[in-house]
């Protein structure tokens, strides 16, 4: 109970600050008085705190306030029944987040140790192909840190290159010019906060989707910054995006190599990046493949014919005609 309660009853005390409901602690005995609606509540979080005590041997006041933030928005215990048996038979490690909609979490060896070294360096870079979760698996760790209040902001940004297509000939202004470059952060974030949470830190800025050169000039605290298609970025914006990084904060930079849209005489950021930062200290590169995929299983097929396509390797099967 003392676990459970914390120092000088530091936890209880945050739940009296969320909750007007009475909470009394006589021995092993927790009493709620109030209104049904937050007396449910109150019962779905301590089942959820003494779960994470039972299974971590201890609970601060971010393991707290995170169950508090899930039961409120969502209205269900943050580890519903149905993932208890999977999440005891996982190693936590790989466990990212807990959502509405299930557990995002490693799939595959190439994810844990992405995990592992995000958790461990103040910037990481992601390359492989397309489906290996570079992004999602980022951003997820990105919504837990916030969610735990490890830093007080998100920023995922990405270049407004066109992709065989023109930006200047879409239809509207300028925001809905990009805006469909930057739709499938919105997609993975989507996913992780219900609609209206999100709405709201979109609205007060905690969360920010931008194209990356809207990123000049800014310093960026106690945040978690993300620059997805980092292979569509120059060594100039490369170098700018990684010097924003301020204080308390962790820079992650994904990208595939082989889908570069820039012009043919424009270096990419990402590919000369690895020679550039390749021996510093607290920089980690992490290179996924095939293995990693955890799209739609022809994804792989897709990948390797296109290898070979490139390599000039006649493909197995029948032959070509």
């Amino acid at each position: 109970m003392l676990r459970l309660v914390g120092l000088n009853d530091a936890n209880l005390q945050v739940l009296e600050n969320k909750y007007s409901a009475n909470i009394t602690v006589r021995g092993e005995i927790i009493a709620l008085r109030g209104e049904q609606v937050e007396v449910d509540q109150l019962e779905k979080i301590f089942k959820e705190l003494v779960y994470i005590l039972n299974k971590n041997g201890t609970i601060s006041i971010n393991d707290v306030d995170t169950v508090v933030d899930l039961i409120q928005m969502n209205g269900e215990p943050a580890l519903p029944k149905s993932m208890l048996a999977q999440v005891a038979q996982e190693d936590l490690d790989t466990v990212v987040l807990f959502t509405r909609n299930g557990i995002i979490k490693a799939k595959t060896a190439g994810q844990r140790e992405y995990i592992r070294q995000i958790r461990t360096n103040d910037i990481l870079f992601g390359i492989g192909p397309a489906g290996t979760g570079k992004t999602y698996l980022a951003v997820a760790m990105a919504v837990a840190a916030l969610k735990n209040r490890e830093i007080m902001k998100i920023i995922l940004a990405r270049p407004a290159v066109e992709a065989g297509e023109s930006l200047g000939f879409l239809p509207g202004d300028l925001k809905d010019k990009v805006d469909p470059y930057l739709r499938p952060l919105y997609d993975a974030l989507d996913d992780m906060i219900p609609p209206e949470k999100l709405k709201t830190y979109v609205e007060r800025r905690v969360i920010e989707v931008v194209p990356l050169a809207y990123m000049r000039g800014r310093t960026l605290n106690n945040a978690y910054v993300i620059l997805d298609e980092a292979q569509n970025a120059s060594a100039m914006q490369m170098k700018m995006f990684l010097t924003r990084l301020g204080a308390n904060s962790k820079a992650i930079i994904t990208g595939d190599v082989t889908q570069i849209d820039l012009p043919v005489k424009t270096v990419s950021g990402l590919v000369q990046i690895q020679d550039v930062l390749g021996k510093i200290e607290g920089i980690h590169f992490c290179y996924f493949d095939r293995n990693d995929v955890v799209r739609h299983k022809l994804v792989k097929d897709i990948i390797d014919a296109y290898d070979r396509f490139h390599n000039n390797e006649q493909p197995p099967g029948p032959a070509r005609r």
